[in-house]
């Protein structure tokens, strides 16, 4: 089935939808930016790319759908994880994108991901207030 029927059928009726705002959401997995659009729709298109924290809370995964094995939801995702320096980590996701002629409409969207995911794991530094010396009157 063609992905442009797919979407005509889930469009309006998918049990990932949020509806908010007069804002459509979508939860399903691999939809970088959680719009419901068929440009980033994690479902019905053959290649997808998605982002995703690291269990341990240090990198990103990068989740490849295949385009074989359709029939094996299983097998059909390829995981990737990343553990590396920043600058590192989003040359090695823009190198996957890139060499394994993945959608490049989806690049900017993944980095875009994988760099407020690696912001959001740095730990927070307090800061330390002055404290105000007492007045001796």
């Amino acid at each position: 089935m063609s992905s442009h029927l797919q979407w005509m059928v889930i469009r309006n009726c998918s049990s990932f939808l949020i509806k908010r705002n007069g804002q459509t959401y979508s939860t399903e997995p691999n939809n970088l930016k959680s719009k419901n659009s068929f440009r980033f729709n994690g479902l019905v298109h053959r290649k997808t790319v998605g982002v995703q924290p690291a269990a341990d809370g240090k990198g990103v995964v990068v989740v490849l759908k295949k385009r074989a094995g359709q029939r094996k939801p299983a097998t059909s995702y390829e995981k990737i994880t990343i553990n590396k320096n920043s600058r590192a980590t989003l040359s090695s996701l823009r190198h996957i994108i890139r060499k394994n002629n993945y959608r490049k409409d989806l690049r900017m969207a993944a980095l875009r991901r994988a760099s407020a995911i690696l912001m959001s794991q740095k730990p927070v530094v307090v800061k330390k207030r002055r404290s105000k010396a007492a007045k001796t009157a």
